[in-house]
């Protein structure tokens, strides 16, 4: 597989602006915390419930420093590659791809960037009308229409928003509205954990400390979702202004994420146990305080859908329209994703498919991939047997981690 110069047209990168400004150490350090954290902490109780919670903390430290290292290996990639002159510009994961495998490897990356990020919406959706059905109490007192469950009909009731908000062609004038949802956020999961502990110390559940091996793999999943945002490490590193300080901030904001989303799936299954649900806020009790914390989580992910949804319209546009805007294409591409939304069964078991079968591919297989073979002939055995065992590991839980999730999604659908 030989190099090809990147001469085609230049791949804009979504969310991030091209303003000449470089970001300092604090904005990059804000900038990849707001990458990586998603909604796949959510789903964290529930799958320290199904591995154990120590099994879970080893599983989660393992994932975050598989993922950093990969994540260094793209930016060790592209530095190499911008080194020589006939690749002056490598702005995202794509470009790397198109560098290293020409139009395929773009194309794959592509595909898989598009498919990642719609799992993401699917999972934002499935947390949205999963929540707010729980919200309007319970559903043997609703009456039928259409024959549709509350989850059902909260889903559609945000379709035509989102086919809105998704028709916006800047993301400019959603930035007020993510910065809000955002903050919205991080008050809404400090809630949730603190009254975690109070729960904790009134039940004293009992605990799980391993599970079984027929559920590691699905737990990988699940850990390898909830450390989303690899796609978006190249463009960050390309704005930091002291690039040479940008593995160390890369380590430090993957640390503290790390301990955050140890405490918060800690925390969560501790408080609840064998209780724990697929969704945590769905453990919550009644009350103003709860219902305002899994609103605020809820608005949180429906102003963050249209952020998420923009990568894959700007690929389809490029692939389909000739990067032109196309209005009936977006919403053709929300209305799939609010379909497959509608059939997931469980939002943890959705997070383990995804993880498993996608993120997986990005986060860690090509990675690993492109490293080796920019480097292959400069790299000692101790690399290589990294990047091999890497790409080996990858696609185990590829595998094995896809028909673990699978096996469980049929269960809940049965």
């Amino acid at each position: 597989m030989g190099f090809h110069s990147v001469e085609t047209p230049r791949e804009d990168v979504p969310l991030l602006s091209d303003a000449p400004r470089l970001s300092s150490t604090f904005k990059t350090f804000a900038n990849i915390f707001i990458s990586i954290v998603g909604s796949g902490v959510l789903g964290l109780p529930y799958s320290f419930k199904k591995t154990g919670w120590v099994t879970g903390l080893l599983m989660l430290f393992l994932v975050a420093f598989l993922t950093y290292h990969c994540m260094m290996l793209l930016v060790r990639t592209r530095r190499k590659l911008q080194s020589k002159e006939e690749f002056p510009h490598l702005n995202s994961f794509g470009d790397l791809g198109y560098a290293i495998g020409g139009p395929p490897g773009k194309f794959f990356v592509d595909v898989m960037i598009g498919f990642s990020h719609c799992g993401f919406c699917v999972g934002y959706l499935i947390f949205i009308s999963t929540t707010l059905a729980n919200l309007a109490g319970d559903a043997s007192t609703w009456h039928p229409f259409l024959g549709l469950t509350p989850k059902v009909l909260f889903l559609w009731g945000c379709f035509p928003f989102q086919l809105g908000l998704n028709a916006i062609p800047s993301l400019t004038l959603l930035a007020p509205l993510s910065i809000f949802a955002d903050v919205v956020d991080i008050a809404a999961k400090s809630v949730v954990m603190v009254d975690e502990v109070f729960v904790f110390m009134k039940n004293r559940p009992p605990l799980e400390a391993f599970g079984g091996w027929s559920v590691f793999f699905y737990g990988l999943g699940v850990a390898v979702y909830a450390f989303e945002g690899i796609g978006m490490i190249l463009p960050l590193e390309s704005e930091a202004k002291d690039k040479e300080k940008f593995g160390g901030v890369l380590g430090a904001a993957m640390f503290v994420i790390s301990l955050l989303f140890a405490a918060f799936a800690g925390l969560g299954y501790f408080a609840f146990g064998e209780e724990t649900e697929g969704v945590i806020t769905t453990n919550l009790g009644p009350g103003m305080i709860s219902a305002l914390v899994q609103l605020g989580l809820c608005i949180n992910l429906f102003f963050t859908f249209p952020l998420m949804m923009n990568p894959v319209n700007e690929l389809v546009e490029r692939r389909l329209c000739d990067s032109k805007y196309c209005l009936w294409l977006r919403w053709l591409l929300v209305l799939g994703v609010s379909l497959v939304a509608i059939f997931v069964p469980n939002f943890a078991d959705f997070l383990s498919l995804v993880g498993s079968s996608v993120c997986v591919i990005l986060s860690f297989v090509l990675p690993a991939t492109f490293h080796y073979l920019v480097f292959k002939e400069e790299i000692d055995w101790k690399c290589l047997v990294s990047d091999g065992a890497i790409v080996v590991f990858g696609l185990v839980i590829a595998v094995t981690g896809t028909w673990s999730s699978l096996l469980n999604m049929l269960c809940h659908t049965a």
